[in-house]
């Protein structure tokens, strides 16, 4: 399309999605993954609650009572996280670890990314992520142990993603980002 718009003219601010019990799922993501609760209330017979980490959005996520309990499949894919270093992602794989109502948590490196995925009561899937200093080419899913020391653990996210075709830089990824997204 010849007449793109610029890049910050659409941005994602939140996400919401239905849930079984409002209250379970809210504090889960408050114990988990210390979320706080904005606002809350009634939308004709609907329950919303609003949940943010950011002091500067009201709410980041928004769940609502209704999810039908029909459903053969979860319609969420995933919801991700971005974190800052290795030792959040670290300290948020040791919370889910300790929450009994976390399932299928697992250690992930993908060369660009080290992330785990864990689900939260409902099956809801959750990512959080930080980025390394590589990219490669995706998908790339190889599992990690995170209790190993940190540099052990860059230092075989640094093997996997050199191993895969496109491998370079996180800055030259994203000049070349920069040029694929203003073409």
């Amino acid at each position: 399309m010849s007449n793109s718009l610029p890049q910050d003219a659409l941005q994602l601010s939140h996400m919401g999605f239905a849930v079984h019990d409002i209250q379970l799922i809210a504090n889960y993501y408050q114990e988990v993954l210390d979320f706080k609760v904005t606002d809350q209330g009634k939308l004709g017979q609907i329950d919303l609650m609003f949940l943010s980490r950011n002091e500067k959005e009201h709410h980041q996520i928004v769940i609502a009572n209704g999810r039908p309990e029909t459903l053969s499949f979860n319609p969420i894919n995933q919801i991700s996280f971005r974190v800052p270093n290795l030792a959040y992602l670290k300290t948020f794989h040791q919370r889910a670890k300790a929450n009994p109502r976390t399932h299928d948590l697992v250690s992930i490196c993908h060369g660009n990314a080290l992330s785990i995925y864990f689900r939260d009561p409902e099956g809801n899937r959750i990512e959080i992520f930080f980025d390394t200093p590589w990219y490669c080419e995706q998908p790339l899913r190889d599992v990690i142990d995170l209790d190993l020391p940190e540099q052990t653990i860059m230092e075989l996210a640094h093997q996997s993603a050199k191993s895969r075709p496109g491998f370079c830089s996180r800055e030259e990824w994203l000049e070349n980002m920069k040029i694929k997204m203003n073409s």
